[in-house]
């Protein structure tokens, strides 16, 4: 059986190509670590794959600035259909539909047990976390792709109760393998709740998930910051106020002009390391975000950063920030009693809760995120329109199962 998948092949390229239909074993291939190289996987499943999307951490990838070896296969935003299982699988069925967590965890080491299943520490040799397709995350193999492996099933999966209503819902559900958990997480670390006032950095795919979430989660005033009109529209398209921060580069004034006071309850950082100064002329500046959001915060209040920061960077503009050193200003956050919450999110954590908030209407992340469906020959294109700043989140469609439910 075929198998096509999108692979990252240097700088700004990707390609979608033939790749080895999946087994349940992880095979060498681009950057797989050694240690992990014939690992077994009676324990997982053969999904096929039914919505798989682009995410932001995946341009980093594609844009040059990690350590990504050509050749991987991205993808780590997986929903499908359950067609194989192994031999050690006992509650998951072949016909299942499900929610792939981004992260991989093994349901038994201690972190895993105290639901911090973004930090297992049995699925990557060179630290503890993993995720499919990305670098230095293990090595497992993406889910842009027709076909993927998905070790540890009885433990990952989250199961849809009714494929009929998922289906029905799908654009949604896609959201639950990756962004609405992780705007959701950077919400809750940030201590959003009843009345809160937010500032929400960045008005991509993630930063439109945590307006979401934090309106979810009862906050009376969401404020979005971004250089993007376009992806500031669609912020306001759902209740948001905004801040066009390359009009202005004082945050804090442009708060005022919106709340009163130049200070939020709770701030999220969902831009990450390729971060920029603000005002007419910003120029790249990776500390920017963390550090405004601990300008506007209010002494005590809490910092979410689901963005994404690296130790490994060969395009960061200086030598610094190649090693994820930063010049933060943690004398501020100090001061300000600050609590901050960083590192990948812990999926498993909130996605059923999600998904029930999405099967009886409460939560709109499609809309809010404005998921547009692309076959997966078109991928090429979703990566280059998002580069440039699509005011889109692309869901990829590798069998025509969205188009032609949809039609």
């Amino acid at each position: 059986m075929g198998n096509r998948a999108v692979v990252y092949m240097g700088p700004g390229h990707v390609e979608v190509q033939n790749i080895d239909y999946p087994e349940l074993v992880l095979k060498d291939g681009p950057g797989v670590h050694p240690s992990n190289v014939g690992r077994k996987c009676e324990h997982g499943v053969i999904i096929k794959v039914v919505s798989t999307n682009i995410c932001g951490s995946d341009q980093h990838m594609v844009r040059g600035r990690t350590t990504a070896p050509v050749g991987l296969v991205l993808g780590h935003e997986i929903t499908g259909e359950v067609i194989e299982v192994g031999r050690d699988v006992e509650f998951i069925k072949k016909g299942d539909l499900v929610s792939v967590p981004f992260n991989i965890a093994c349901g038994r080491c201690r972190n895993c047990k105290e639901r911090n299943t973004h930090i297992c520490l049995n699925v990557n040799p060179d630290r503890p976390g993993a995720a499919y397709g990305y670098v230095d995350m293990g090595g497992w193999v993406g889910g842009q792709a027709e076909y993927v492996m998905v070790p540890y099933a009885d433990f990952q999966l989250l199961k849809f109760p009714d494929k009929d209503q998922a289906m029905e819902k799908i654009l949604d559900l896609t959201m639950l393998s990756d962004i609405f958990p992780t705007g959701y997480h950077g919400a809750v670390s940030a201590g959003v709740t009843t009345g809160s006032t937010v500032y929400v950095a960045g008005a991509g795919p993630v930063g439109l998930a945590a307006a979401h979430s934090a309106q979810l989660l009862g906050a009376s005033v969401v404020i979005v910051g971004d250089f993007n009109e376009e992806r500031l529209a669609q912020a306001r398209s759902f209740g948001c106020e905004t801040v066009n921060l390359s009009e202005h580069d004082d945050v804090g004034e442009m708060i005022d002009d919106i709340l009163g006071v130049p200070e939020v309850d709770c701030a999220i950082d969902c831009v990450g390391f390729e971060a920029h100064g603000h005002g007419a002329n910003h120029e790249e500046a990776p500390a920017a975000v963390l550090n405004t959001i601990m300008s506007v915060t209010r002494a005590g209040g809490k910092l979410g950063i689901p963005g994404l920061y690296v130790t490994g960077d060969p395009g960061a503009v200086d030598e610094d920030a190649k090693i994820g050193s930063l010049k933060i200003r943690i004398g501020l956050g100090w001061a300000k009693a600050h609590h901050f919450v960083t590192g990948q999110t812990p999926v498993m954590r909130y996605h059923r809760e999600l998904m029930m908030a999405i099967l009886s209407g409460k939560a709109q992340i499609a809309k809010a995120v404005n998921a547009t469906v692309l076959p997966l020959e078109e991928a090429p294109r979703g990566y280059r329109d998002f580069d440039r700043g699509a005011a889109r989140k692309f869901v990829l469609d590798p069998h025509g199962l969205l188009s032609k439910h949809r039609a």
